[in-house]
């Protein structure tokens, strides 16, 4: 049985005095049931993944495009594993809720006007270094994914 075809790209960044970052992007290893994921690397230690659905038909009565972006940013990705009282993951913290935002503010205007398909994208934070921003990163996963899909 063969497995799925994986295609990535590496960058390497230079970023002077504080040294070089490489960046990566993966598509056809996970959630391939997904019309459109990428997983995406920042050096070693940030890895997230974004994966996009879209509905196959409009919603009818919609006069905007439903377009749905959420962060899960999951305990384990930092090293944490929620105790006995706290299991659940819980609400999105306040960065999450504005990586949201910085990913459908310049994701919106890239779809055709008038599309009324509902589109979600779902960004998991699967490891994070403590402290590393992950931001922009995600807002280029995103924006790969939508484009595969």
């Amino acid at each position: 049985m063969e497995g799925p075809e994986i295609t990535a790209a590496e960058a390497v960044l230079d970023n002077g005095r504080f040294g070089t970052r490489t960046v990566r992007f993966e598509t056809g290893r996970l959630a391939q049931q997904a019309q459109g994921a990428v997983a995406a690397y920042l050096d070693e230690e940030t890895m997230l993944l974004s994966a996009t659905s879209a509905g196959k038909h409009p919603r009818e009565g919609f006069d905007f495009f439903p377009l749905t972006v959420d962060v899960e940013e999951r305990s384990y990705a930092a090293g944490k594993i929620p105790g006995s009282f706290f299991r659940r993951e819980g609400r999105p913290s306040t960065e999450a809720i504005l990586v949201c935002r910085l990913i459908d503010r310049p994701l919106r205007p890239s779809f055709v006007s008038g599309l009324r398909n509902e589109v979600q994208i779902v960004v998991t934070v699967l490891s994070i270094a403590p402290g590393e921003f992950y931001d922009a990163l995600a807002i280029n996963a995103a924006s790969l994914s939508t484009q595969i899909s």
